[in-house]
């Protein structure tokens, strides 16, 4: 493990796909929220002592080109699902965290088997049977990303208290790909519940106690829908568990993985 991840760029069906990595062994992909990568996290940093840990930015998100043609999260699954062959990938264990984990679901029901395991983080998605998931059009950037936060003080560490207008404008271009592929309806897909029976991916749900952008029946309906996953809640946790609690989560998935 090295104390900076390499970068790479990828071409994918005339995009170029971005992404960071670093450690070796058993290949871990981590997809991030719809506000966008965070960078070399602290929950990438632990997992890459005993993995190889790869983060790409989702098409259209960062460093990555846009793909002027995608309408829906499954484009965004079809390229990932490019982007590991691309890069030689064969059954990784697959992280989605919010918008990232309907990415990542959505990928499963494409390729049932070619997944070693599926880790769900308060994953979007699904239509809540109660509630709403916090639409994050109708408020301004901060307020959205601080609102997938519990703890007192968790977001100010990560991004602090005045924001860079490079950090806004980061945001603002990843809020308009999420608006192109899942703004209608919002952040779900009426779809994906009836071909979840057939993931064959051993699977994790991790849902924060306190997530307040997605309800905690989403995860319960994950967990119920797919073969033989396990639900497990986050105590004390907000909607971005891999960001506030990255311990947390690292412990859960190593658990996973080593079970898969």
């Amino acid at each position: 493990m090295s104390e900076r991840p390499q970068e790479s760029q990828t071409d994918v069906s005339g995009i170029r796909i971005h992404s960071l990595r670093d450690g070796s062994g058993t290949a871990l992909v981590y997809l991030h929220h719809s506000f966008g990568s965070a960078g070399w996290t602290p929950l990438l940093q632990d997992l890459s002592a005993d993995h190889q840990v790869l983060a790409p930015d989702l098409p259209g998100y960062g460093k990555s080109t846009r793909p002027e043609w995608a309408r829906h999260p499954r484009d965004l699954s079809i390229l990932i699902a490019q982007w590991l062959c691309a890069e030689g990938i064969e059954r990784p264990h697959l992280i989605g965290a919010g918008f990232g984990g309907w990415v990542a679901a959505e990928l499963a029901t494409m390729q049932p088997t070619s997944l070693a395991s599926l880790t769900l983080v308060g994953s979007a998605g699904m239509l809540p049977r109660e509630g709403r998931i916090l639409d994050q059009f109708l408020i301004a950037h901060r307020d959205y990303v601080s609102a997938a936060f519990h703890a007192s003080g968790a977001y100010e560490r990560l991004f602090g208290t005045e924001l860079e207008e490079a950090q806004l404008e980061r945001w603002d271009r990843d809020r308009e790909m999420t608006t192109r592929v899942s703004w209608k309806p919002y952040m779900l897909n009426r779809r994906l519940g009836p071909l979840l029976a057939g993931v064959r991916a051993p699977t994790l749900v991790v849902h924060g106690e306190h997530d307040g952008i997605v309800p905690r029946c989403c995860s319960d309906d994950y967990a119920a829908k797919i073969p033989g996953a396990r639900l497990e809640i986050a105590g004390g946790c907000g909607h971005a568990i891999d960001l506030e609690a990255p311990q947390v989560l690292a412990k859960l998935v190593r658990e996973h993985v080593a079970g898969h």
